[in-house]
């Protein structure tokens, strides 16, 4: 699949392990994408939800969580990520003209310009992640955004435990995967190895960031994670900010190896899927 890749292949992305809930929260947020763009940096991941307090620690939902895409969560981003000309993957609650809520990844270019969206297909209802009381899953798979000079695509957190929607980035030509995610520490070592098998089985970079630290009695917390298409940890820290540089070639390079070159037998899945979800199979 033709996409256009900047000249030298590369792209520098900062994982930053921090959140911006409170009342210097975008003051914060600005400061960080500050120095993300003074280290190098074309895009700057933040975790889920980032401006947003952890709520699903309980099912109680508050009105003032959700917001609709000229908000003030949005705007802070949006402002941010332009004050500093750096592009920017961070999220929202989103409410929608319906009232209808989903956890809504935000993709902004340079100029604070909104270039994608994605919403949490995969919602988890248990203790300390009661997210269906909060918001539905969405309903699109996710796209391949092509804004920064290697393409990429967005997934958000549990969705990383149903692989087709990485596998669908990879054969639409994406080159890396950006998952902002909200997890324990103690599970960590089972999201690094889903993560690892993704990377390997897509042919594409897997970055993900986590929130940073123990919320309401819930015990968020464990390293952002950068893998490369054969399946390497490259970078694995709890440092507030980590730098990874991701590289055209190391995709191309896998995609000609194995299982990069493996068909995809995309209409032979599809149609199995489709029998599955008409109840047939």
């Amino acid at each position: 699949m033709n996409t256009a890749i900047r000249a030298d292949g590369k792209l520098t992305v900062a994982l930053i392990s921090d959140t911006f809930w409170e009342a210097d929260g975008a003051v914060r947020l600005k400061q960080r994408l500050a120095d993300a763009a003074e280290r190098g940096a074309d895009l700057a991941v933040l975790p889920e939800i980032p401006l947003n307090p952890w709520r699903p620690a309980t099912k109680e939902s508050h009105d003032e969580d959700a917001e609709p895409m000229d908000g003030p969560r949005a705007r802070a981003q949006a402002e941010a990520a332009a004050e500093a000309g750096i592009g920017l993957v961070g999220g929202i609650i989103h409410r929608d003209q319906n009232g209808r809520r989903t956890s809504r990844a935000l993709v902004f270019d340079r100029n604070g310009a909104v270039r994608a969206t994605y919403e949490k297909l995969h919602l988890p209802e248990e203790p300390g992640f009661w997210e269906t009381s909060h918001y539905e899953p969405g309903t699109q798979a996710p796209k391949r955004v092509d804004a920064f000079g290697l393409p990429i695509g967005v997934q958000i957190c549990s969705d990383s435990n149903r692989p087709e929607g990485v596998h669908l980035l990879g054969a639409q030509g994406a080159m890396a995967m950006i998952n902002p995610r909200a997890s324990e520490e103690k599970t960590y070592q089972r999201w690094k190895t889903v993560f690892r098998a993704n990377a390997l089985t897509s042919c594409l970079y897997v970055l993900s960031v986590n929130r940073p630290h123990p919320e309401e009695g819930v015990l968020i917390g464990g390293p952002s994670v950068a893998i490369d298409p054969n399946g390497n940890v490259l970078l694995e820290t709890t440092d507030q900010m980590a730098i990874v540089t991701l590289d055209a070639k190391v995709v191309t390079d896998a995609r000609r190896a194995y299982p990069g070159y493996l068909p995809v037998r995309a209409r032979l899945y599809a149609d199995a899927w489709d029998e599955i979800a008409r109840g047939d199979g």
